[in-house]
């Protein structure tokens, strides 16, 4: 290979079209193509209409359709052309043969982006499809940058603008953006991180990823100062090399946390069906991740953990920890779990335990570490004192707390009050965070639920008060110690890899 063949390639990694990245986030306006004068259609068009409303989205917004008409109250323009001021962001909802030309007039009155939600292009095999995912391409290369096709477009709550099928996500900002070439994968990542506590600076979800894919995107949050932490759930690449090398530049400035899916001969099956992607080997990408730097996982639920952890809990490796609960099981399950990931549980010397022990119920308690209260019952000014005790000892940078809080139902019974009276959790959650601010080591909750059943929801209402009071004091929730132990290994393996 030529010198200045080489430099064309390194050069090609970085050389993507100027973005008003600003304008496609942040819009003032929007056109939304595809809408029905009809309130109550189910298509695309309206369906997003409806959500960008219900989300609060104050910029002004343009219905268009050719029939024209009124819908909510807003004039629904015949073509994109009759909008009488600028359009920054516009939605294509409206049948995949029409969307080149739709594309084409928003290119014309210098729209900044659009996304396409329609479907029928590349995913199809078709070469009817194909082509007119070529056409999105050559527009696209003009001057107007794509999200999409097949997908279900941008969530940015901090400008209100949401994914297809979701008015009722949350309007609270927060550090993490995703990446996704799933519209399904990004809704269900959207509403569970509003009851996990995960808060989103952007998530896009960019479907057949015809212009904006993997690679710029995260070359733009990279850079993004709304965004301290990166997720990606990834089917298949456009360019490999390009995406290292973006991945690599990524996280040498902030946690990137990929899950790859397709990784199985059905997955990838199911890949190419989906958004026409290659599924990959196995194990080149985790060779590829891990050299990368990158925190791999391996299904959504750790994936939502793994950013949980990274968005609340200081940058920095945590090797020392103690634990703190009821019953000799769970520290038992404790030790192994943390061994397994390289964790550091320490018996905690001799004075300190002394001093836990002396607040601790008699007999069948243990201040060794993982520190075994026997009664979970328990009170939260007791636990206090344990958690202060415990962070006396230099080794310990994070602590855990497992509160077995569906042991109150039995004493709300015998007393005759809810549950939600008969455990003291805001007091516990406000002790908690009294340890935190005067150790300056962090704490993590964990809240497990044994009882499930239908006559079991005061308990499921009970965890979930527990949990929104202790987000609301900044302290991450798990629902299983295996769960918070792992998305701290997660941070070790980056924080302390990482070179600074």
């Amino acid at each position: 290979m030529s010198n200045k063949t080489k430099e064309t390639r390194r050069i090609r990694k970085t050389d993507y079209p100027t973005t008003d990245y600003e304008r496609i986030f942040h819009p003032k306006a929007i056109a939304i193509l595809g809408v029905s004068a009809d309130e109550n259609g189910v298509g695309f068009g309206t369906g997003m209409l409806r959500a960008t409303m219900a989300m609060g989205y104050e910029g002004t917004i343009y219905p268009v359709n050719p029939k024209g008409g009124t819908i909510y109250g807003l004039e629904i323009y015949r073509s994109v052309e009759d909008i009488p001021g600028p359009v920054d962001f516009a939605v294509i909802a409206v049948n995949a043969r029409y969307v080149p030309e739709s594309l084409e007039t928003c290119l014309k009155i210098g729209v900044a982006g659009v996304e396409i939600l329609s479907s029928g292009f590349s995913e199809l095999g078709t070469e009817e499809g194909k082509e007119l995912e070529r056409r999105i391409q050559d527009i696209a290369a003009r001057g107007i940058r794509v999200v999409g096709p097949n997908c279900f477009g941008i969530y940015c709550p901090a400008s209100g603008i949401t994914l297809l099928p979701g008015p009722d996500l949350s309007r609270e900002t927060g550090p993490v953006a995703f990446v996704a070439q799933s519209g399904g994968m990004s809704i269900d990542f959207a509403h569970a991180g509003k009851w996990l506590g995960v808060r989103f600076s952007k998530m896009i979800s960019f479907g057949n990823g015809a212009d904006l894919r993997e690679a710029e995107l995260l070359h733009y949050l990279a850079r993004d100062p709304e965004t301290r932490v990166i997720s990606m759930y990834i089917e298949g690449i456009k360019d490999g090399e390009r995406f290292f090398s973006e991945l690599a530049a990524a996280t040498s400035k902030k946690p990137v946390i990929v899950y790859k899916g397709g990784l199985s001969a059905a997955g990838a099956r199911s890949v190419a069906s989906h958004t026409a992607s290659m599924g990959g080997s196995r194990v080149i990408w985790q060779s590829i991740l891990r050299q990368a730097g990158a925190v791999q996982v391996n299904d959504t639920e750790e994936m939502a953990q793994a950013n949980l952890a990274f968005a609340m809990l200081p940058p920095k490796a945590f090797r020392g920890i103690s634990i703190v609960g009821g019953g000799g099981a769970i520290g038992v399950t404790a030790c192994d779990t943390a061994e397994t990931y390289g964790i550091e549980i320490p018996a905690l010397p001799p004075e300190l335990q002394e001093r836990i022990g002396s607040v601790l119920p008699k007999p069948g308690s243990s201040a060794i570490n993982p520190i075994d209260v026997a009664n979970p019952f328990v009170g939260p000014q007791a636990l206090k004192e344990v958690l202060l005790g415990a962070a006396q000892d230099e080794r310990i940078e994070l602590q855990i707390i497992v509160s077995l809080l569906f042991h109150y139902k039995g004493l709300a019974r015998a007393f005759g009050i809810p549950i939600t009276e008969a455990a003291p959790y805001k007091e516990l959650t406000q002790c908690v965070r009294d340890v935190i601010d005067q150790t300056g080591k962090p704490v993590i909750a964990v809240l497990p639920n044994m009882t499930r059943g239908t006559e079991s929801m005061d308990i499921t209402e009970l965890i979930a008060l527990t949990r929104q009071e202790y987000l609301s004091r900044g302290i991450p929730v798990f629902d299983e110690l295996h769960d918070a132990i792992r998305a701290i290994s997660h941070v070790n393996n980056y924080y302390g890899g990482k070179i600074k």
